[in-house]
């Protein structure tokens, strides 16, 4: 009977664990026809919470539940309109640079950053990430362990180089995604427990 149990518990053991995830995806667009020059989309588990473009120009919930992080930080849409206002700016000037480094003027183009992490609710182990691309390809990505960028295509290298050499930015990006990213996973995630708990995936 003892080793019956023992598997029970364990199979219970295995069923509670959860792994968390926070993503943002940013795009810039320049010469897509019906569609905003900007847009940026916060998803946790999977679940949209955030949006804002350049049409709106406005950071709102997607989530009645997300609403009610105003209640404990009556500034957060706000900063994070603002944040947007600025991160669309940023984009503007990337497609440009991106379309000298592939020697284009004209036609439509795309650049795409998608960033985040992943926790795990029982084991505390964090994963995170931040990739860049253009026009549907790779561009450069943050290596977390290596704590470098790494350029898969040529005209990424000058960026690369830039970036590496920033040890602020680095040190930034690595404390961003191993330890302020996860706490923001468990907030929200204690905003939305009621309806994320029902998404979280059996490891």
């Amino acid at each position: 009977m003892k080793p019956f149990i023992f598997l029970l518990l364990l199979g219970l053991h295995e069923v509670t664990s959860v792994t968390h995830s926070l993503k943002y995806f940013y795009t810039g667009s320049s010469g897509v026809p019906n569609f905003p020059e900007y847009v940026s989309v916060g998803m946790i588990d999977d679940v949209q919470i955030s949006r804002c473009d350049s049409i709106t120009k406005r950071n709102v919930p997607k989530q009645d539940w997300m609403k009610h992080i105003s209640d404990d930080d009556p500034q957060y849409w706000e900063e994070e309109t603002q944040s947007c206002l600025v991160s669309h700016q940023i984009f503007k000037i990337n497609i440009e640079i991106a379309k000298q480094r592939f020697n284009q003027t004209e036609g439509a183009h795309v650049f795409q950053r998608m960033y985040g992490c992943e926790w795990d609710d029982e084991t505390g182990e964090v994963n995170g990430y931040d990739q860049f691309g253009y026009d549907g390809e790779d561009f450069v990505s943050f290596d977390l362990k290596g704590e470098q960028w790494i350029a898969p295509r040529q005209q990424a290298v000058i960026t690369k180089h830039k970036w590496d050499h920033n040890r602020a930015s680095i040190a930034y990006n690595r404390n961003y995604l191993t330890q302020i990213c996860p706490e923001w996973v468990k907030k929200y995630v204690n905003y939305g427990r009621s309806s994320l708990m029902r998404t979280g995936r059996v490891t």
